[in-house]
Formats: structure tokens, sequence, C-alpha cells
């Protein structure tokens, strides 16, 4: 799949075919993607509550606590921390493009990681992003509401999907980081 330049995800912004809001395009546009900021919201586990995580099970939400974090403060990451955050931009990607969540080199080099496995956006999302952020380096970091935190890659497909992810996704319209639904999937097994 093609990658799209600057001035094809510029195109198809102004198009309304992508939307990403709220958005500075002349800031956040790149060469071949957009930068996207780092929303207000964390969702912690609660490494005290269970002895681990049961992923056939349901449950997982009461691991967590949804944190919110004040513009202009910091969210610290702590050495071997995983949390989920989000982005402050919402999103939406027509049945015929996909997109990739990137890292920031400036913030790899401070043992960052913006996602853990999940890099690819869906035709057909619409919702904030969830980052799995994690800290692999050896001192706490401290992220800002606010500030640039990841690049959204975008990709042309052939054609467009035959089942886009607005009609299946677990987390069409995502407002916050969600916990993982990944029970549900344990349960369509059952039935």
């Amino acid at each position: 799949m093609p990658v799209l330049s600057d001035r094809d995800v510029r195109k198809l912004i102004l198009e309304g075919k992508i939307v990403i809001e709220p958005l500075d395009l002349e800031e956040q546009l790149m060469p071949i993607g957009i930068d996207l900021r780092l929303g207000n919201e964390f969702r912690l586990f609660n490494t005290q509550a269970k002895g681990f995580i049961d992923p056939a099970k349901d449950g997982i939400a009461e691991l967590t606590k949804l944190v919110r974090v004040k513009d202009g403060e910091p969210f610290i990451i702590h050495p071997n921390e995983f949390v989920l955050g989000v982005t402050k931009e919402y999103v939406k990607l027509p049945d015929d493009i996909a997109a990739r969540i990137d890292g920031r080199s400036s913030l790899g080099r401070l043992g960052i990681v913006v996602h853990s496995t999940s890099g690819h956006v869906d035709p057909g999302f619409e919702g904030r992003l969830t980052l799995e952020i994690s800290n692999i380096g050896r001192l706490p970091v401290a992220l800002y509401p606010g500030m640039k935190f990841c690049s959204l890659i975008f990709e042309k497909l052939t054609s467009p999907v035959e089942k886009s992810y607005k009609e299946f996704g677990k987390y069409v319209g995502q407002r916050e980081p969600l916990e993982s639904k990944i029970a549900e999937e344990f349960r369509k097994k059952r039935d």
C-alpha cells in the first residue's frame, strides 16, 4: 500500500475524507503524516488488585483506573511502567485509507514507547486513538498533555474494505483510553 505524502494528506483533510479534530494543519502536517498530540486521560493498572490478568474473563476494567491530567501539568511515567493514553485528536478514516501510529524519535531517545503492539488504525475507524505507552528507560519521564507525541502515517488501499471497522470494532467512537475488551472474543467463541 502506498504511503500518502503531505500534499495527499492535506488534500484528503481539506476534502473532509480524513477527519482529524482539533487540528492545526500547518503545525501538525509532516512530510508523510500528521503529528498527533497527547491527550489528558491515562488509564493506569492497579498491580495490587490481582496476581494476574485473565484475558478470557471479564473484570479487566476493575483492574484499571482512569486519571485526568490538567493542561500544563505532567504525567510521570516510571521505568518499566505501562499505561494507556489517548490522543488529543479525534480521528475518522474512510473505508479506503488505513493508518499507522509511529513513535517520535525524540521520545524514543528518552525510553518512551508510544505503542506496544497495535500500531495500525483500520479503515473506517472513528475515535480518539488509544496509545499503549511504556517507559523502557531507567529514569521517570514527564509527559505533558498537548505535547506532540506520535505520528499518524496514512496508506491508500487498492480498494475500499468490504467490512469497515465501524461495523465490527470494539472501540468505535472511543473518547478516552479504554481497557482491553478481549474477553468479548472469548465470549463469542463460547456462544
